[in-house]
Formats: structure tokens, C-alpha cells, sequence
């Protein structure tokens, strides 16, 4: 299946709602499964990746767990799993039983984890036996992903003991690892981050309700359109100031590519401004999933830059370095990828669009979500497989419709 956008022929001046925290939602999601007395969760994420977390959650006697391409959900559900009594086995699609997870289970044994691999060392599918798990000083390599220490810290109050990680070498996506840290503050546990050491005192979550922010990385696509738009203004609506989302930073780089934003009563206005940057250089080791859209806002606009901190987009749902690289390449752009986790453009091409040209999106929805507002500098763009976006954003074909854009 493909899909054809058209940009507006208008001026593009809208409201938008934006879909919840995926991030939240499934970190809230974990937490309440943990909890001894339920409570209530507004606003959850419809992503797929929380609409498959939801369900395992809620049926913890189904012996297999099926979590499709929900690398979230696999991380999370693995730590989860290693202390609730019974039996499962934790798979997920093709692409995600070529991610590995050998980090996150090698820890979970020393805690008294019981976990086996059914089919290729060191990666998915799963075999979880359910123990009782006994803190101890463990260690981590932050290079990995932030996720796998947000999993391990989610269930340390359960566990007997003490929990004391240890980060080692270069942190990846901080801000993620703060977002766990502050939700678990919210419901009642203390959790301490000093240097390369986060400690964990033993506890229980204590139930509250919570409405779930909108999401800021879906904001990001918006911040794209808006800059590629001559006298556009959106309102964002749900997005908060005091944001538990590291992704938040956007209202700081998108100031100098052709958005200004203002927060209102009703969430975030932004609107286009006149280009100031030459030359975009930005450390996306906090945020990387916001690295596709800068690299596109960036081509779009004719910005050379240098991108780094890209350190884990290899292993996301597709190599997202050599997709970019990739697609680019077809459109007449040469992206240089550099062995320090470094992309780079002199920005002396111009894109040029071949005939018959579809953008590949390798499964992954960021490819489908950031390349769209392409549209708008060459008028037309084909996308492949664009229900893709339903990882992180359902709706997003038919807001960009609602905002003038002609989905064919």
C-alpha cells in the first residue's frame, strides 16, 4: 500500500490535537500494573505500541505475548514479567527478534531472573519464569538504551533489598531516564539519580490518577510543517510547559529554522518566522527521535548541518542512519554518515524528485512522520506502507487532511 500527499494550496492556520505520550502512557501502564489497588489513567496513548502493552498487561494468564513491533512494550514486559508468577513467552515480529535484549536479561539474571532464549541467543522470543528477584549492586552500559534502565528501575521497589545501577560509560536519551524517575516520585517511590548511580529504595507505588500529557514528539512534525510554511500558525493543543518529556526542547531548536512558539490556556501556538541559521549543529544524545525531523526540516530548507549523539538509531525499528542516507540518496542528497554516530550535509544540492519516486519507510513510522511535510518544497510526495504511523500516531493522515493536505 502507498499513499500520495499533496501540500495546501493555502495558507496553513489550524488547531491540532495531538495524540498522548506513547512514553507515559506505557510507563504509567507498568506502574499501575505494579500497584496493589488499580487506578485511573485519562488520556492514554492510542499508539500501537501502548494498544499491545494494555492487553498483556491486563491478561497475565496468556502463556504467549505477542508485542509485534513494540520495542517499548518488549523491554518493559521483560523486567515485568521476570517477578510476576507463571509461565510466558514474550515475542514480537521479525524485525524486533533482530533487536537484542541479551543487556537487559543479563542483568535480570544476577537479580535471580529466569529467562530463556527459544530461538537465537541474545534476542527475542523469550521463555519468562516468573522468581523472586533480590536487589544487589548491579552495573549498565548507558549506551544501549534508556529504556532497558527505566524497566529495571520501574520494578526495583518490588524487589528484596537495596537496588543500586550503576550507569556505565556515555548515558543515551537522559531525559527519558528522568521522565521514569519523576512518574515514579509522582506515585510515592523514592528514587535517586546522583552522577552515574541511580538508587531505588524498596516500596510500593501508591495509586493516584493521572492524565496523560500530550505527545511533544509528535509535535515535532507539526514544528516541520510550520517551518517549511510561509505564514503559517498552528495551535497545538495538551502540550504542557513543565513537561515530564524531554522532547519539550523543541520550542529551542526549531527558534532559529522558522518557528516561533508562545504557550496559551490551551497548549502551544506556533507560528512561521524568518530563517536565521546557516549552519545547524546539534547533540540529539537526549532526544533522538527527533534527529528524522531535523534531518528533513534541514534538506528541506537548504541548512547544511552536522547531527551527532545518533548513537542508538541503529538498533530502533530500522537503521535509521542508513534510511536517511538511503532516501536521500534518491532524491539527489548526499548525506555523509560518519563512524561516531555522525551525519553530516554541505547543503549545496537541491532535492530532486525522479520520476515514479516513493519514499521507503523500512516499518519504521518516524520515516513516514517525517518525511510527509516533504510535500510542501516539492509539492508531491509518495510514501510507502504509511499505516506505519500507527506506532506512534493513528490519526496523523487525517489531521493532515483536516490541515489542507490532499491524501490520496
Amino acid at each position: 500500500m502507498s499513499l500520495i500527499i499533496t501540500a495546501p494550496n493555502k495558507e496553513i492556520k489550524t488547531f491540532r490535537s495531538l495524540p498522548a505520550s506513547k512514553s507515559l502512557s506505557n510507563r504509567a501502564l507498568i506502574i499501575r500494573a505494579l500497584c496493589e489497588e488499580r487506578f485511573k489513567i485519562r488520556n492514554l496513548s492510542t499508539s500501537d505500541d501502548t494498544e499491545v502493552l494494555k492487553p498483556a498487561l491486563n491478561n497475565l494468564s496468556t502463556e504467549i505475548i505477542d508485542i509485534g513491533a513494540a520495542g517499548t512494550a518488549m523491554r518493559f514486559l521483560t523486567a515485568f514479567l521476570s517477578q510476576i508468577p507463571g509461565e510466558r513467552i514474550l515475542t514480537g515480529g521479525e524485525r524486533m527478534k533482530q533487536r537484542p535484549i541479551h543487556e537487559l536479561v543479563n542483568i535480570l539474571r544476577e537479580l535471580g531472573a529466569k529467562i530463556e532464549y527459544i530461538e537465537n541467543e541474545g534476542y527475542p522470543p523469550l521463555k519468562i519464569t516468573g522468581s523472586n528477584l533480590k536487589a544487589k549492586p548491579i552495573s549498565i552500559k548507558g549506551n544501549i538504551s534508556s529504556q532497558y534502565i527505566s524497566a529495571l528501575i520501574m520494578i526495583a521497589p518490588y524487589l528484596e533489598g537495596e537496588f543500586n545501577l550503576t550507569i556505565e560509560d556515555k548515558i543515551l536519551s537522559k531525559d527519558y531516564i528522568r521522565m521514569t524517575i519523576k512518574l515514579m516520585h509522582g506515585f510515592g517511590v523514592e528514587c535517586e539519580w546522583i552522577g552515574n548511580n541511580i538508587k531505588v529504595n524498596k516500596g510500593i507505588y501508591k495509586p493516584k490518577e493521572i492524565i496523560i500529557e500530550a505527545d511533544w514528539s509528535s509535535a515535532s512534525y507539526w514544528f516541520e510543517i510550520v517551518s517549511l510554511s510561509e505564514n503559517s500558525m498552528i495551535e497545538l493543543t495538551g502540550l504542557k510547559k513543565d513537561s515530564l518529556q524531554g522532547d519539550s526542547v523543541l520550542t529551542d531548536i526549531f527558534k532559529e529554522i522558522g518557528v516561533d512558539s508562545a504557550f496559551t490556556n490551551f497548549g502551544l501556538r506556533i507560528k512561521n518566522i524568518p530563517t536565521i541559521c546557516t549552519f545547524f549543529e546539534y547533540d540529539f544524545t537526549d532526544c533522538p527521535d527527533l534527529a528524522q525531523t531535523l534531518a528533513v526540516t534541514l534538506v528541506a530548507k537548504n541548512i547544511p548541518f552536522k547531527l551527532t549523539g545518533l548513537d542508538n538509531l541503529s538498533i530502533k525499528e530500522t537503521d535509521r542512519i542508513k534510511a536517511l542516507v538511503v532516501e536521500f540518496e534518491k532524491l539527489g542528497i548526499h548525506i555523509q554518515s560518519e563512524a561516531n554516530y555522525t551525519i553530516s550535509w554541505l547543503g549545496n544540492e537541491k532535492i530532486q524528485v525522479p520520476e515514479n519516486h516513493i519514499v521507503e519507510t523500512y516499518e519504521d513510522h518516524r520515516m513516514a512522520l517525517a518525511f510527509a511535510p516533504l510535500c510542501i518544497i516539492t509539492k508531491q510526495l509518495k510514501i510507502k506502507n504509511p499505516e506505519v504511523v500507527s506506532k506512534s500516531y493513528p490519526d496523523y493522515w487525517d489531521h493532515l487532511k483536516d490541515a489542507g493536505f490532499n491524501i490520496q
